[in-house]
């Protein structure tokens, strides 16, 4: 009889729609997941013969129907799935019917744009910094922006020990402009703006790729055919490993990365 395929775990519950691969490695290090009754270490392979559990509760067969939504996150919201932890956390304040978890982050003082999904493959096509994704943000800050701190800011930026890939930048008024990035570096927009002297007073994500954000704060709603469609029309050659730059080398999701 042939043997039943097996994969790394984090990739198994990505595919099967149970979270990201970041988040299963969360689970794994939390020793939160138990294969046939046993704590598997980071990187053990499983198949669907397999009794999986996390928190004591099994992973079912039956996956749910996909699901999409376009979110407008509060501030004060949390992008966590760990509802233990944090009382203001997305997945209780949205309260969705079936299991999902958010695309990437929002501050808890930043607003707008998060996308959700029970799709573990393309969250990670998403998330990877090297696919050039755009993400659009209207800033607000502390004092006037200048050209010089818009050409500054549009250049690239020394933060968290790199620079900054250059963007689009457009002043929008007195202190607000609009920014366009295409990497998700660890509070970039804030870091970016402190960096040369500006405090962010406000920050709110208005588009991801081809996804604008058009509900009420706080609202949701599904994406439409159009918009899935021509979504995963911009996935198509995107991959779902984050590889370092300068190397050949499949490697784990990179630090300090995430779509934010």
């Amino acid at each position: 009889m042939e043997e039943p395929t097996k994969t790394r775990i984090n990739k198994y519950l990505s595919e099967v729609g149970f979270c990201s691969r970041r988040e299963a490695d969360k689970l794994i290090d939390a020793g939160r997941i138990t294969v046939n009754g046993s704590v598997p270490e980071m990187g053990t392979k499983v198949s669907a013969d397999d009794e999986i559990r996390v928190n004591g509760k099994l992973v079912g067969e039956k996956q749910d129907a996909p699901v999409y939504l376009v979110f407008n996150k509060p501030v004060g919201i949390v992008c966590t799935t760990d509802t233990r932890v944090e009382k203001n956390n997305i997945i209780d304040y949205i309260n969705y019917p079936t299991r999902i978890f958010p695309v990437g982050r929002l501050d808890k003082a930043s607003e707008g744009l998060i996308f959700l999904t029970n799709d573990g493959d393309i969250v990670n096509k998403i998330l990877r910094a090297r696919n050039n994704h755009d993400k659009e943000y209207i800033v607000e800050v502390d004092k006037p922006v200048t050209a010089s701190f818009v050409k500054s800011m549009a250049g690239g930026v020394p933060i968290l020990d790199t620079i900054t890939r250059k963007c689009e930048v457009e002043q929008l008024g007195k202190n607000r402009f609009k920014i366009i990035l295409t990497q998700g570096l660890n509070r970039q927009i804030r870091r970016m703006c402190e960096h040369l002297g500006y405090n962010v007073t406000r920050l709110k994500r208005v588009r991801i790729m081809n996804i604008h954000l058009d509900v009420g704060v706080g609202k949701y709603r599904e994406f439409t055919k159009t918009e899935l469609k021509d979504l995963n029309a911009l996935l198509v050659n995107s991959t779902k490993e984050f590889i370092a730059e300068g190397s050949n080398t499949p490697k784990p999701s990179g630090p300090r990365r995430r779509i934010e």
